[in-house]
């Protein structure tokens, strides 16, 4: 987790107003969080953090893509991201119930920490079905490999052998 300390913004000494923070994200990124949905990217976080007095208003760009393997051939492409999201943190000393959305900071607290919210976008980003082809780019799905699951396919019409205990074990009904 040392290496995601990289990913807080120092915001204590900063004047009232509009700041800009550029960040690369990159396989070490995913490389911390052990059950994430993306293993490789190459991405650009860019943050403007707006200070307030009582508060602090991040908006996320995030743009690049991520490797994702298809889920219906199997083969590895690359999928384009482009997030764009934003986030607030309070000052304040007691905790908003009921409100996810907001982040609360303290009075000893001098920096905030951004990559889980961009690891939480990045892989809520991606498509629920991978698929190579959806994308417009050009790239079908592999057909040999499409082709070979077809032939695999336990609903195939062609096969009408069937294993000879499953016929016994229908007989008793």
């Amino acid at each position: 987790m040392k290496s995601l300390r990289k990913y807080s913004i120092p915001f204590t000494g900063l004047a009232l107003g509009k700041h800009r923070f550029e960040f690369d994200i990159t396989d070490s990124f995913f490389d911390e969080f052990e059950y994430s949905l993306v293993k490789k990217g190459n991405l650009k976080c860019v943050v403007e953090l707006e200070k307030q007095e009582t508060m602090l208003i991040l908006d996320f760009h995030i743009t690049g893509t991520v490797n994702m393997n298809c889920d219906r051939c199997l083969s590895e492409y690359l999928q384009p991201v482009d997030i764009e999201e934003q986030q607030i943190a309070k000052f304040t000393e007691e905790e908003i119930d009921g409100d996810d959305d907001i982040i609360t900071l303290g009075k000893n607290d001098h920096e905030i920490s951004i990559a889980a919210l961009v690891y939480e976008y990045i892989n809520v980003s991606v498509p629920f079905i991978a698929a190579c082809s959806n994308e417009g780019n050009g790239r079908d799905c592999d057909k040999v490999m499409l082709e070979s699951l077809e032939k695999l396919s336990a609903n195939d019409e062609q096969d009408e052998t069937t294993d000879p205990r499953w016929d016994a074990l229908k007989k008793i009904k």
